[in-house]
Order: C-alpha cells, then sequence, then structure tokens
C-alpha cells in the first residue's frame, strides 16, 4: 500500500495559480509513496478532510511567511509573501501538531512547522557565510552538523552532510515542543524536529533536489512513518 502524501503549493493570487516543482512528487514516488498537491484553503471542513485524505503532508519551499505571525513588523528585507497560503498552512500545521499524522517541512516548509507551533523566524540571515547558492539546484553547497540525540540523526545515521542552500531566513525561537535538531556552521538553524510527535521533521534546505542517499532516506523514512501512522 503506498501512503498518500499532501504537499502544500505555491499559490499566486494575481494569476490565480497553484504550483509545484515536480521534484517533490518525483522524490515521494521514489521512496514509495503517492503525492498530491493541496489547494491553499481557509475552510476548516475541508482542511480536515485532507487530514483525513491523507496519511502524511509535505510543506513545500517558497516566499516568505508575514512576521505578523510571531508578534514582528516586516523589516526592509522581508520579500513577497502570500496572506492566503500563510494561513492555510498555518491552520494545517497546528492541525497536525494537535494530532499524530507524520509530516515534513522543507525550506519554507521548516519554519512553517516552527511558527505554527508558537515560534519565531530571523527574518533576514546575517552571516559570513553565504545561504543564498549560485549553483545547480542538486549541488550539495556546505556542511551542517546533526544533534545525535534527535530523530534526524537516527534516519540519516551520520552527524554532517553536506546540503543544497536556498534562503534568506531561518528559525529563530523554537516553538513549543519544537528543538533544533541541526545547525551549520555559522550557527544558523537547519533543522528542527518535535519532540512530541513520531515524525514531524523540518529542514532547512531542499532534499528533494538532491540525489544523495541522505536526502532518500529522509523521504524514505517519512513514507515508513506513514504506513506505521495507517497501520
Amino acid at each position: 500500500m503506498r501512503p498518500v502524501i499532501g504537499i502544500t503549493g505555491d499559490f499566486f493570487e494575481e494569476e490565480n495559480l497553484l504550483r509545484l516543482k515536480k521534484y517533490y512528487i518525483d522524490m515521494v514516488m521514489k521512496a514509495g509513496g503517492i503525492g498530491i498537491i493541496l489547494a491553499p484553503v481557509e475552510d476548516e471542513f475541508i482542511i480536515n478532510n485532507y487530514i483525513n485524505i491523507c496519511d502524511g503532508f509535505i510543506f513545500s519551499g517558497g516566499g516568505d511567511i508575514d512576521p505578523c505571525y510571531w508578534g514582528e513588523a516586516a523589516t526592509p528585507s522581508m520579500r513577497e509573501i502570500n496572506p492566503l497560503r500563510d494561513r492555510f498552512e498555518i491552520m494545517l500545521g497546528r492541525k497536525i501538531l494537535g494530532g499524530n499524522i507524520p509530516a515534513l517541512g522543507i525550506c519554507r516548509g521548516c519554519q512553517l512547522l516552527n511558527v505554527a507551533a508558537g515560534g519565531s523566524i530571523v527574518q533576514n540571515i546575517v552571516s559570513l557565510m553565504s545561504h543564498e547558492q549560485k549553483a545547480p539546484r542538486s549541488y550539495p553547497f556546505h556542511d551542517i552538523f546533526i544533534e545525535e540525540e534527535s530523530i534526524l540523526y537516527k534516519i540519516l545515521g551520520t552527524g554532517r552532510i553536506k546540503v543544497n542552500s536556498f534562503h534568506h531566513q531561518a528559525v529563530n525561537k523554537p516553538g513549543n515542543g519544537i528543538k533544533v535538531s541541526a545547525r551549520s556552521a555559522d550557527g544558523v538553524v537547519e533543522a528542527v524536529e518535535s519532540e512530541n510527535h513520531y515524525f514531524v521533521i523540518g529542514v532547512q534546505w531542499h532534499p528533494e533536489c538532491m540525489d544523495d542517499k541522505y536526502s532518500f532516506l529522509l523521504f524514505k523514512a517519512l513514507i515508513g512513518a506513514c504506513l506505521r501512522y495507517i497501520y
């Protein structure tokens, strides 16, 4: 049986366009699941139906989250936000954190899960180290260092891997029940996970674009968690 993974898509209001890069669907299928794109909605009834239909979720990458969700005003570094997508994903994230269903947050999705748990985001990273690579999306750009007592460490079996990097924001204060599980050399948060769930993990890089064994292990672990959730 292949678990159904609901994947949040990027939404462009002016064009009334829903979009998701095919990397996500391909990696989910490769790992043994079926990926479906979720349209952003504010109807709680529909969101509850998404949860009933799907065995797990992926919060995909995308633009900035409105800092009003953690009580800050936008700084000049703020890039484009999408209010409907923010509202939908915050609602969905809170429901997931209130239950047991597995979820993986990728880049923006990592930050989104933290915000849904009551945490905050660094609006613009200031570092001597680049976090926005000028290289192919599949290219491993910098190292991250993984906490040994984390779920992520157990999945990947190592405390150090090289990842790609396409972000100017990152997790600041962890939300309720959220702990940091990996950082880059400059201290920027690269992964978080829930202390209260079998599998709720956020990673700041884009494993769906990479072809290394660690990226596959992460998606395979999501599918495995979904099968455990089903049975």
